[in-house]
């Protein structure tokens, strides 16, 4: 009978309202609400090269790192959009490849009543800062399983980027008036 009673747990569930969670949320003047959120990050593509193995294994001083970054855009559906970082670091012994490493790290995010003007820049700085942890590791460890020593990306300053980015584009624009 004891033993009943410790299998005969009362449970009882307090009375609560689920809390909706919006980042960066806001509400403008007509109540509509306006955010951004993560729907989702994936690793979209990756790729591993070591064109002059087991050769290269035998060189003992370190090699010059490349880095590229492209990040594109596009929109998905109503609200969500596509953005993927591609980065690709190439390592080279004067003339010979060590080592090639391509990643694509992409996302789906979700943006909600948010000025058009205000897109762009969203897309080429926050969500590539969000992507960018997610692919420096794939990169890093892409790099040790194919025999090197680990490499380990600085920080990117994105907005930085996207300014130089429109500055070259307005001096494109400026030198064509001419």
């Amino acid at each position: 009978m004891a033993e009943d009673k410790k299998n005969k747990k009362k449970t009882t569930k307090a009375p609560g309202k689920a809390k909706k969670y919006a980042e960066n949320s806001s509400i403008d003047q007509e109540g509509s609400q306006s955010g951004f959120s993560i729907e989702k990050i994936f690793l979209r593509d990756a790729s591993v090269e070591v064109p002059t193995a087991p050769d290269i294994f035998t060189l003992n001083d370190a090699p010059q790192i490349e880095i590229e970054l492209n990040n594109t855009a596009r929109s998905v559906s109503e609200g969500y959009f596509m953005v993927s970082l591609g980065v690709t670091v190439t390592a080279k012994h004067n003339e010979k490849t060590a080592f090639l490493v391509e990643v694509s790290q992409s996302g789906v995010f979700l943006v909600k009543n948010i000025p058009d003007e205000s897109i762009e820049m969203l897309l080429a700085t926050t969500c590539p800062n969000i992507l960018f942890p997610y692919a420096r590791e794939a990169i890093s460890d892409l790099i040790v399983k194919a025999g090197f020593s680990s490499v380990l990306l600085n920080p990117i300053n994105f907005e930085a980027l996207y300014m130089q980015k429109k500055e070259e584009e307005a001096a494109k624009k400026a030198g064509n008036a001419n």
